[in-house]
């Protein structure tokens, strides 16, 4: 929507032609005759709009009969808002958006009035710019409600740690290091304490993600999992979903990797 609003920055009435209904399909259209790229643009967006009106006449929904295996069937359905942005939309997933402006810009004379945006000489180099990265990204798979983040298990958290970690031990290449650094003098090594230091942040880091907030944190609260068993000291911290605040606690003795064969 947003480079539709920049394409449509007084843009000259005669680059509309006969389309003013739909003022980007005329513009596309128009420059597919003279640029080979937006001209493969046109035909594809003409075939996927044949497609959705195919499927909107058929009664109930229902697709015709297609053969087995036939590309026909793969084709993707198509929301109104993607229909509604079908010409942009395209072009990006095609990767040849950040062409296609360039190519405006560079014959800005031919659709667009002097003060426009495109014709400007800094911003329309500089919107043709902003498009190159994401043209160059794959939408092959779009991000939808059951693809959110989840908070992984702190063992899993140590684990990771443990497999990434760069401060892996030579003396036993077969035993995975450990995450916590067990002091044996009175007086422990400088890199020692800061590479423990470091790997109790990177687990309490992740402990947020991009569903929730960390409203709170707190180290050494007390819990008694058992009525037997004694208090066990750990890291307790408040996050804020959209719909709920959730309590998290983790062993002290776990995020130091110092758990041992501990119940």
């Amino acid at each position: 929507g947003v480079v539709e609003a920049c394409l449509l920055h007084m843009l000259k009435r005669r680059a509309a032609g006969f389309l003013r209904t739909d003022k980007v399909a005329a513009l596309f259209t128009k420059v597919g005759k003279t640029y080979a790229v937006a001209g493969d643009i046109c035909k594809k967006v003409q075939e996927l709009q044949q497609q959705a009106e195919s499927r909107k006449n058929q009664p109930n929904g229902q697709e015709p009969l297609k053969k087995q295996g036939s590309t026909a069937s793969k084709t993707p359905v198509l929301t109104p808002q993607a229909i509604k942005h079908i010409w942009v939309r395209t072009a990006l997933i095609e990767k040849v958006l950040d062409k296609i402006v360039q190519y405006i810009v560079d014959n800005c004379s031919k659709y667009y009035e002097k003060e426009a945006l495109l014709a400007d000489p800094v911003c329309g180099p500089i919107l043709a710019s902003l498009l190159v990265g994401p043209c160059a990204l794959e939408y092959t798979k779009l991000k939808t409600a059951d693809h959110y983040w989840t908070d992984p298990s702190a063992d899993e958290l140590v684990q990771r740690h443990r497999i990434h970690g760069v401060h892996g031990r030579q003396d036993s290449p077969s035993k995975r290091p450990a995450l916590g650094i067990r002091k044996r003098h009175s007086s422990g090594s400088t890199s020692e304490d800061r590479f423990a230091a470091s790997a109790r942040e990177y687990v309490e880091s992740l402990h947020q993600n991009s569903r929730t907030h960390l409203l709170y944190g707190k180290n050494n609260v007390l819990v008694q999992p058992k009525d037997d068993l004694e208090a066990i000291p750990g890291y307790l911290s408040l996050h804020q979903s959209a719909d709920s605040l959730t309590l998290k606690w983790t062993p002290n003795q776990l995020m130091n990797g110092t758990l041992g064969d501990s119940e």
